[in-house]
């Protein structure tokens, strides 16, 4: 216990000013990203409303339908960017009523000063990610499946996957515009199956309007076969399908990185992978799930500059503005890394996590430049409970 507390003091020398600190980050946080999520949603309403009231029956609680799937989305997508509005806030209250400094003189470096904060990004940061992944995920599937069918009332439940997915049988390639789920029956739209000799020269082309998987048996429905060497073409109303994969393969297939958990992803990037398919695009998606919500305990280290910049080195306002600078270009180097990333010009791990440590050693460099060569040598630190 008392290696505990020793270890607990050297990182928080006060637990006083740390609650103090994360109570007053956490407060403004949660009341700034209420107020923006409001506002957002307050104007992506006004933009979408006329849209959703279009459809047959639609009434009020379309809009609240509305509303309650895509506030989800709002907050997930700004909560980095309100947590820099908080801390920068935090920061420069305190640096304006003079507690830096007295902290300072109390023998306090940048870094404990900032470890409560820290420790409260970190908070943030695990919840945006777990509300991601149980919350978000499924309101975005739905939201697009709605949206898909142009905000219909009484719209039946989310079938539909994915669009267009590519599977290799044997020698084959099969195309499946997309797949959806019926119960126990699994549908296949508009396929196309390119057959193949041993050789990859191409044989036939089969069409079908849609196939099902039922009772373990796949049928094409609407068939029409075209045969490459005697071009014949034949129709049959119904045929029996004769291939090994199963419901599942096509199912992992089909995945969209923003309407699964990460575990889910994880598992559709493995059978891609046994399909011997790409899977940079989705390995770039799955490591911003992490990057995303951890793009928050960068938020201290560029706000910094509001509290420890020195009086003749420019005024609070100019600090402030500095500050928030250091963040928009954060969220834009992010954004156009992660675009890299999903084209496939950037690796993977580069695109999803290079802005963060990048980030990293410039906070570091501006808390260096603005306070550790200046900052008073104290020789004795705070321990006061």
């Amino acid at each position: 216990m008392t290696l505990i507390r020793q270890i607990r003091r050297l990182f928080f020398p006060s637990r006083t000013i740390a609650r103090y600190m994360v109570k007053m980050y956490l407060g403004r946080f949660l009341g700034m990203l209420i107020g923006l999520t409001a506002v957002l949603q307050f104007l992506d309403l006004l933009a979408t409303s006329d849209d959703i009231m279009k459809a047959d029956g639609a009434t009020w609680t379309s809009l609240v339908s509305y509303v309650s799937l895509r506030a989800p989305q709002l907050i997930s997508q700004f909560s980095p960017f309100t947590a820099l509005l908080a801390t920068l806030l935090t920061l420069a209250t305190l640096n304006q009523h003079s507690e830096v400094i007295i902290m300072k003189a109390s023998g306090l470096s940048a870094h404990r000063i900032l470890l409560p904060l820290g420790l409260a990004s970190l908070i943030v940061a695990l919840c945006h990610f777990a509300f991601n992944e149980t919350i978000v995920v499924k309101g975005n599937a739905a939201l697009d499946y709605w949206q898909d069918n142009n905000y219909a009332v009484d719209l039946p439940p989310s079938t539909a996957l994915s669009g267009r997915v590519w599977v290799k049988e044997d020698n084959n390639i099969i195309m499946a515009q997309a797949v959806s789920r019926h119960g126990e029956r699994l549908v296949l739209d508009k396929v196309f199956i390119f057959e193949r000799d041993q050789n990859r020269k191409l044989t036939a082309m089969v069409s079908a309007d849609f196939a099902w998987y039922q009772d373990r048996v796949w049928t094409l429905h609407e068939v029409r076969r075209f045969n490459a060497d005697s071009h014949e073409l034949t129709i049959h109303p119904t045929m029996t399908w004769d291939i090994k994969s199963q419901p599942d393969r096509f199912l992992a297939l089909t995945v969209k990185a923003d309407h699964v958990s990460f575990v889910g992803l994880w598992r559709s990037m493995n059978r891609l992978k046994q399909e011997g398919l790409p899977t940079d695009r989705l390995m770039s998606s799955f490591l911003q799930k992490f990057a995303g919500p951890a793009s928050t305990l960068l938020m201290p280290l560029l706000a910094a500059v509001a509290a420890f910049g020195i009086q003749r080195a420019g005024n609070l306002a100019v600090r402030l503005v500095f500050g928030m600078a250091l963040g928009f270009s954060f969220f834009v180097a992010d954004n156009f890394m992660l675009a890299m990333g999903e084209f496939g010009v950037a690796p993977p791990f580069l695109a999803s996590w290079a802005p963060f440590f990048l980030f990293l050693l410039v906070g570091y460099s501006v808390i260096f430049h603005t306070e550790e060569g200046t900052r008073p040598r104290g020789k004795h630190h705070a321990s006061h409970d």
